[in-house]
């Protein structure tokens, strides 16, 4: 298993350092080194297959559903879906969600973020919110320029949408009801709400 940290990849199994299972959950919220906010990748970009970081195993799963692998019925994983560490979504107990418009990165990644919109879902009556964001490096931009969710919705209307759509085609038809959205300053205020 390799553990990321951004582009810099170190396989611990080859380093012999500790065990080859990290427990993402014990991640800061944010980057020692450079202050800015984290997540990890569960579901890369480009994939259907729904996954969720098992603490109790340290391992990334498939989401079940009436005993079979979750397959979201729709296009592809719009980016790369993951959780913020350090931080408890308060209806759910489960880490923050986000979302990182990006290239796909591989299961395990840990990028440095920057959030642009927070989305608020009705997941059969369960509010959840997920944290909308782009990578805090440039390098890894594949919008330039976008770094609030004015800029998003003026530069790429259709992303919401888009968005929108990928989430709603989690559960059966009508158990995932879009209730809003809102900017990078309410996303930012959600996650420190979150923080453990």
């Amino acid at each position: 298993m390799r553990f990321a940290f951004g582009s810099f990849f170190v396989s611990l199994c080859s380093v012999g350092l500790g065990s080859c299972q990290p427990d993402y959950t014990e991640l800061p919220t944010f980057s020692p080194e450079r202050k800015l906010l984290q997540a990890v990748v569960e579901v890369p970009a480009g994939t259907n297959h729904a996954q969720r970081y098992d603490p109790a195993k340290k391992d990334f799963l498939p989401v079940r559903r009436a005993g079979l692998d979750h397959i979201v019925e729709f296009l592809p994983c719009p980016g790369n879906q993951g959780f913020i560490p350090g931080t408890r979504a308060e209806a759910t107990g489960a880490p923050l969600q986000a979302l990182i418009l990006a290239e796909t990165q591989p299961q395990g990644t840990v990028v440095e973020i920057l959030p642009i919109a927070l989305l608020t879902l009705d997941d059969n009556g369960t509010l959840q919110q997920v944290v909308v964001a782009v990578p805090a490096r440039p390098s890894q931009q594949i919008l330039p320029g976008i770094t609030s969710w004015k800029s998003l919705t003026k530069q790429y209307p259709g992303a919401r949408d888009m968005v929108g759509q990928w989430f709603q085609h989690q559960g059966r038809l009508g158990e995932v009801r879009l209730v809003g959205w809102k900017d990078e300053q309410a996303a930012d205020k959600q996650v420190h709400l979150a923080m453990k």
